[in-house]
């Protein structure tokens, strides 16, 4: 009956219905296992590796602004004689749009000779003009811009007009430091549509006689093909009340500065 017993007992360690279960629980962990990475929230096993910096495309923030306009070409010029050249550059601000055309001759720091300096703004401008004391620092420290030393305003004195084919002047008597100090007149003009600004130096660190800075300023020309307007403005004659001596001396050695040399009556 034991024997008996024993060969009834159903599902022993041998039995085919334990090996049954058992593959068919094996089965379903692989299922599980293969599963289990897939479900939301898991990442899968072969994610695409993020591009590196070099793949992907640079796309600007904002757009970069675009470059300045070419200054058109125009002639600025000075029909006054001088023993140095005279240097004349163009170009348009990118800040505010204007144009600047800017004459020098001579250098600040040779007190043995004149010097000037004159620039011609044109434009649209907004906002109400600024002081020529203003205009004068500004002109001043920018001069590494024309290859010229940096100068600062160290002191300022007597104010005053004169008049010019451009109508009113403003003047203001600058003293300029820096590689050497050096007293100039500093103008603008008040009566245009364009701006005239700079200042003129006398020789010996004296300032100009204000003939002398209205015969420079009658002098400058302009011929731009592209500004009929301050084209005529330069074109107009000077003031006769105000005529330059100077007109009737063809040699430059006669004037040196703000002085002229007048002709010796021999008896």
């Amino acid at each position: 009956m034991a024997g008996g017993r024993a060969a009834r007992a159903p599902d022993g360690p041998s039995s085919p219905g334990s090996l049954g279960l058992r593959i068919a629980l094996a089965a379903v962990a692989i299922v599980l296992l293969w599963a289990l990475p897939r479900w939301p929230g898991e990442a899968p096993a072969l994610a695409p590796a993020a591009p590196t910096a070099a793949e992907v495309a640079f796309v600007p923030s904002m757009r970069a602004s675009p470059a300045p306009p070419a200054a058109s070409v125009a002639q600025f010029g000075l029909a006054e004689p001088g023993l140095d050249p005279v240097r004349v550059t163009a170009r348009v601000d990118p800040r505010t749009g204007l144009r600047e055309d800017t004459l020098t001759r001579g250098d600040v720091a040779a007190i043995e000779a004149p010097a000037l300096r004159v620039q011609l703004t044109r434009g649209a401008v907004s906002g109400p003009p600024p002081t020529l004391f203003v205009l004068m620092a500004r002109r001043a420290a920018n001069g590494p811009a024309l290859d010229r030393p940096a100068l600062a305003v160290a002191r300022t004195g007597a104010r005053g007009q004169i008049r010019t084919k451009f109508g009113g002047i403003e003047t203001l008597e600058v003293t300029f430091a820096g590689p050497a100090q050096r007293t100039c007149t500093g103008f603008v003009t008040r009566d245009t549509a364009f701006q005239l600004d700079g200042w003129l130096c006398a020789p010996l660190a004296r300032p100009p006689e204000p003939q002398a800075l209205g015969c420079t300023l009658d002098a400058l020309s302009l011929v731009d093909l592209a500004d009929a307007d301050a084209t005529a403005a330069f074109a107009a004659l000077p003031d006769a009340a105000g005529a330059c001596p100077l007109a009737a001396v063809p040699e430059p050695q006669g004037r040196t500065g703000s002085l002229i040399r007048r002709p010796q009556n021999k008896k």
